[in-house]
């Protein structure tokens, strides 16, 4: 039997939901505590701010997923494989927290400067391991000789689009999708096309 989620837990989830839908601006306290199902003052009582609520989505999503990451860029594997990888999990963690992670990429904008900095040099570290790999990839002749920044820009790009348009009991599932995306990031700096690994993801 799964535990009933804390207080604290069930406002980070609706606040998640209601910033990806209405925007981080256009979410009140009032709304969030009204939907919660409590009131304002014990809304405040386990969050000081909006703004500390918004740092705290975004922050137990990346602490999450980083080490994930690094496990994968870390393995003794072909580079290509890495990037496939790397890309997968990147996809399908996004998919299935994609309320967190639409707060991660569109509303962390919108953070204060007491959150800001903490927030990008988060942000950076996570994008440096992709870039690593492409680096890694460009200097071994495993990849193309192309902009590193641009080409981790585009995949990433690619992958966080799902946030916004995957919908569940759609056409695919999110596996499905997280393998196509990866194969076409592959597709897109590798020397060789049939550098691309097979069934990747479901190892």
């Amino acid at each position: 039997m799964t535990d009933a989620p804390t207080t604290g837990n069930r406002i980070r989830l609706v606040a998640a939901t209601l910033f990806s839908e209405r925007g981080f601006n256009g979410t009140s306290m009032a709304d969030l505590a009204a939907e919660v199902g409590i009131t304002k003052s014990s809304l405040y009582h386990h969050f000081p701010s909006k703004q500390a609520l918004l740092a705290e989505i975004i922050d137990l999503t990346v602490n999450r997923v980083t080490p994930l990451l690094r496990e994968v860029a870390e393995l003794d594997l072909p580079v290509t494989e890495r990037l496939h990888r790397a890309v997968y999990l990147h996809t399908v963690e996004g998919i299935h927290d994609r309320d967190a992670q639409a707060c991660f990429i569109e509303e962390g904008r919108y953070l204060s400067s007491e959150f800001m900095t903490a927030h990008v040099a988060k942000r950076d570290r996570y994008e440096f391991i992709f870039r690593n790999i492409i680096e890694e990839g460009i200097a071994s002749a495993a990849f193309v000789d192309q902009d590193i920044d641009l080409t981790v820009r585009a995949v990433l790009g690619m992958c966080n689009s799902a946030v916004r348009w995957y919908q569940p009991g759609g056409g695919l599932a999110p596996e499905e999708i997280a393998s196509q995306f990866a194969d076409l990031a592959v597709h897109g700096v590798a020397m060789e096309r049939s550098a691309i690994p097979d069934n990747v993801g479901e190892r």
